[in-house]
């Protein structure tokens, strides 16, 4: 599956790298893209693993807002 989540607060590659590697320690995330410019995380995903909950706790567990 794919989804893109909507982050406040990333401004420049240490952003990038820590919502990244958030993502990607979640059992199930198998791709993410990180685009600083327009806030856009895109996320490729198994939802038997994952949910956009658990993806929204550990963005928001490196001090990011995910929106919507």
């Amino acid at each position: 599956m794919q989804l893109t989540l909507e982050v406040n607060g990333m401004t420049c590659e240490h952003c990038e790298k820590a919502v990244k590697n958030a993502l990607n320690t979640l059992e199930g995330v198998h791709g993410v893209n990180v685009d600083i410019t327009s806030g856009k995380v895109d996320v490729t995903y198994d939802d038997a693993y994952v949910t956009k909950a658990m993806m929204k706790e550990a963005i928001e567990a490196q001090g990011y807002e995910p929106v919507g």
